[in-house]
């Protein structure tokens, strides 16, 4: 997999020599200390800027105990355009401190229009389980600052992980305002479960408008992302938290399955149009690994985290690798709901493509940390509907892959592993439920809990559909798909509590967040309950 560009670090004698002038100056405030910083990293060399390269922010992610990954990406406007096509020296300094009196490490990179002018460090050498600070520097510009953390040793003993859990972001159908929350919370982690970029339109149900249509090439899907990160809201939470990410479907395009899209297209020609989302999402993305240079259609997103003692945290894959939707429509591919789909029954097929379920059975079952956290880009716990023809199944969902969901569930089960919890999104509702190896079933015990969080911004189900939802799947404990938001949750070794934080539909830009539900996990006890 291709991934972060050459990064030089700049010499320790160098680095002191300049930590060493600053201090030297007492008299200096803040400000002029940080300008003084900057000009002794970038003066003389560079761009001398006319626009502000720097205005779709930074973002910082996959902490490891002594790395994180630090993003930025340079937006040269036409004020710049002698600058686009060459190959430009970009900065980042990292510092111990809030008021960047206490630098680090320093580093260079090249960056270039193949990339998008995207920078990607990964910034080594620091200290396990605390927080850092950062910024880029590029001729006469200067990034906002940043704030990192890296994660705790594997061996150590940890007593809290705060996690904001989002997903499903539609820019046109509201506002971000759940992002400004969250970058004011004191949060260890954002958990973003997918659906960052919308690729599609809905007239109907439009706040703001994307720019041009449905992108297929590479620099529509560019401008889009580069769009989404214009949003004020949205730039605060990534340089207020480290971010751990998976995708969905819109991110490419919806409903998308493997090599197939919902218009059949040739599978080579889909191939072509998801190696270009791919490459954009990594030149936007604070992530390790970009598409694999052989083969640019394939990128590994699915990781584990290690969070001390604490925690395991993996991110899974759910659209690269899986099986094709069962049962299709002949005139349109994608999801749909079905019943009576003998296909479903076939244990060959996988949500998850069975390499990467391979991969994570076998971790899951190694752990042996407190808590296991399993984010997932979707829902699941059954949510298909009783009906006099028998029970729906909505086949891009888990129930279309009920098969694999029973094989997950039953390796659970066999090896009696402990406080497994599947955490989603994609659904635009809050849903808390039981997952069981035969759902909905009060012989099959609990195995494991669920926690999916409502969307950003993305409209919900109905209430009539909701309603008999919850009426055909008893093991959903709570539902509601009215309200936009995220989750908060808080792991202790005791237990975690979630809560469901929430505005009303749609969310406005002055939106005002409350508590819509509690709920709790217990260590030790398989399921979810209402907490207060």
């Amino acid at each position: 997999m291709t991934g972060i560009s050459p990064c030089t670090n700049v010499s320790r004698r160098d680095w002191n020599r300049m930590a060493l002038a600053l201090a030297m100056s007492p008299w200096l405030a803040p400000a002029a200390q940080a300008q003084a910083l900057t000009s002794a990293a970038g003066a003389g060399q560079g761009p001398r800027w006319h626009a502000d390269p720097f205005s779709l922010g930074v973002a910082s992610g996959q902490p490891q105990p002594g790395s994180v990954v630090l993003w930025t990406r340079l937006r040269i406007t036409e004020a710049d355009a002698a600058f686009k096509a060459q190959s430009i020296s970009v900065v980042c300094e990292v510092f111990a401190d809030a008021a960047l009196r206490q630098p680090v490490r320093q580093w260079r990179v090249q960056t270039d229009a193949a990339r998008a002018h995207s920078v990607h460090v990964v910034a080594s050498g620091l200290q396990a389980g605390r927080p850092y600070w950062y910024r880029f520097v590029c001729g006469s510009a200067t990034s906002p600052v940043g704030r990192a953390r890296t994660s705790p040793g594997v061996h150590d003993v940890v007593d809290r992980l705060r996690i904001a859990l989002a997903s499903c972001q539609h820019y046109e159908q509201g506002y971000f305002v759940a992002h400004r929350e969250m970058a004011q919370r004191d949060l260890d982690l954002v958990l973003f479960v997918g659906d960052y970029i919308y690729e599609s339109s809905n007239p109907q149900h439009m706040l703001r408008k994307h720019l041009g249509g449905v992108p297929t090439l590479l620099d529509e899907y560019r401008d889009r992302h580069a769009q989404y990160k214009t949003d004020a809201d949205l730039r605060a939470c990534h340089a207020a938290h480290t971010w751990l990410m998976t995708w969905d479907d819109h991110e490419v395009v919806n409903d998308y399955a493997n090599d197939l899209d919902r218009n059949f297209s040739d599978p080579q020609v889909f191939l072509r149009r998801r190696a270009a989302a791919y490459q954009a999402y990594f030149e936007h993305m604070p992530v390790r690994l970009g598409p694999d240079p052989a083969n640019p259609s394939q990128m590994r997103i699915h990781d584990r985290l290690a969070w001390g003692q604490l925690a395991d945290v993996w991110t899974l894959d759910c659209r690269q690798y899986r099986d094709h939707q069962a049962c299709p429509d002949p005139n349109r591919g994608g999801g749909r709901v079905v019943v009576g789909c003998d296909a479903l029954a076939d244990p060959a097929r996988s949500m998850l493509g069975m390499a990467q379920e391979q991969w994570f059975t076998e971790g899951l079952t190694r752990s042996t940390r407190r808590w296991k956290l399993v984010a997932q880009s979707t829902q699941m716990s059954s949510s298909g509907v009783n009906t006099p023809l028998g029970r729906s199944a909505f086949t891009d969902g888990w129930d279309g892959y009920p098969q694999a969901r029973a094989r997950l569930l039953s390796t659970v089960a066999e090896a009696q592993l402990k406080n497994v919890v599947m955490l989603g999104g994609d659904v635009h509702m809050n849903v808390a439920a039981q997952l069981r190896v035969q759902a909905n079933d009060e012989r099959s015990p609990v195995v494991a809990s669920e926690i999916v969080t409502t969307s950003i911004t993305s409209r919900g189900l109905g209430e009539k559909l909701l309603a008999q939802i919850r009426d055909s799947n008893p093991d959903i404990l709570h539902a509601r798909s009215d309200e936009r938001g995220y989750t908060l949750l808080e792991v202790k070794p005791e237990g975690i509590s979630a809560e469901f934080r929430t505005t009303p539909n749609p969310a406005l830009a002055d939106g005002v967040f409350k508590v819509q539900a509690k709920l709790g996990i217990r260590s030790g006890v398989a399921g979810v309950h209402k907490d207060g």
